[in-house]
């Protein structure tokens, strides 16, 4: 079973997020007070554990902690750089579209300062909120739809 293991925020960019208890999610416009909120197609940031797993094994990084890559949602049991653009998910009460699969790496961000590496770029998803609602960690996280 596939579940969010935090919700991150920050109100700037750049810069790691910060662990919530609980993240109110707005339709077409992302986390509410997050710096990356807005009416775009990059309005959540999503990161697995398995990224981070697998950043950790090659540099042998052990202070990698939920919001250090500036995701807005660290998941376990889904591998997200898989899923294709379109990929309709259920994320706690609000539904994802997948808009984005990686992003252009800015090598001056605090993440790659601190942690000499950033795996967002290559293996972090982002998506659009077609239906808002709440999210918190321990919430399933379940593929609606797949484009054909």
């Amino acid at each position: 079973m596939a579940k969010v293991i935090a919700v991150n925020l920050s109100e700037k960019k750049g810069v790691i997020k910060t662990p919530i208890e609980v993240g109110n999610f707005i339709e077409d416009f992302g986390l509410e007070n997050d710096a990356h909120a807005g009416k775009w197609h990059r309005q959540v940031s999503l990161l697995g554990l398995e990224s981070f797993d697998k950043l950790a094994k090659m540099g042998g990084l052990s202070h990698l902690k939920p919001g250090i890559f500036a995701e807005n949602i660290t998941t376990e049991g889904l591998i997200l750089y898989e899923l294709p653009i379109g990929t309709i998910l259920r994320v706690g009460e609000t539904l994802h579209e997948v808009t984005q699969i990686g992003k252009e790496c800015h090598h001056g961000c605090e993440i790659f300062h601190k942690v000499g590496d950033c795996v967002m770029p290559r293996e972090g998803i982002f998506t659009r909120v077609i239906k808002g609602g709440t999210v918190q960690a321990g919430d399933r996280i379940e593929v609606e739809k797949k484009p054909r």
